[in-house]
């Protein structure tokens, strides 16, 4: 059962990503779009895997804690699941080993500075994964503008809502959140042209 105290710390969490400014903006969505459509492009080419990675691609398993950590803190689990449940470190993880490798130097760089950062700021913690929920809060308050944040909120985002082909977004967890369903024919307007088109095959809803 929940204790009072762990409402109030959801309720944290949550002014947190809200604190953060809008998630999707379309201005924002717009500027991310050539990358978005690489992505794409990778995920058509690729076959979906029928289960997360046994060993991981870019991040170290250390750095794939604290990745998984700061995701979980931008999308937090609470009453309904998040980006720790969803397994967005993995989409992360396959993003920057594939689509998104341009991106892989910086975002090493910017997560290797922000490692830094905290142990200087909080030295009894071992990493950023090991600390408790409320310095980790605390702590991304600090580098909440920082280009290497806007990343990881970016990567968090899209391994919660793109599909479980990318990598995250596990047992379609992202869709179920926001009410989507994979399905061809939507009710009218929506699909009314190709109502009779039976060659649709859905994404697995395993990553």
């Amino acid at each position: 059962m929940k204790s009072p105290d762990d409402d109030t710390l959801d309720d944290e969490r949550r002014s947190f990503l809200a604190s953060t400014g809008g998630l999707l903006s379309s201005a924002w969505f717009a500027s991310q779009w050539p990358a978005i459509a690489a992505a794409h492009d990778h995920a058509q080419q690729a076959a979906a895997a029928s289960a997360p990675p046994a060993a991981w691609e870019y991040l170290s398993a250390a750095d794939a804690a604290d990745v998984e950590a700061i995701a979980a803190q931008i999308v937090p689990s609470g009453t309904t699941p998040g980006a720790r449940e969803a397994q967005a470190v993995h989409f992360v993880d396959r993003a920057l080993s594939t689509f998104f490798a341009a991106w892989s130097d910086e975002f090493r760089r910017g997560l290797a500075t922000f490692q830094s950062a905290f142990r200087g700021a909080e030295p009894p913690a071992a990493s950023f994964a090991a600390a408790s929920s409320d310095r980790q809060i605390a702590f991304l308050r600090t580098v909440d503008k920082t280009a290497f944040f806007e990343n990881m909120r970016f990567l968090t985002l899209l391994g919660m809502f793109s599909s479980p082909k990318y990598g995250g977004n596990y047992d379609v967890i992202g869709w179920k959140l926001i009410g989507f369903r994979d399905q061809h024919v939507f009710s009218p307007p929506f699909g009314y042209y190709d109502r009779e088109y039976t060659g649709f095959v859905p994404y697995t809803e395993q990553s």
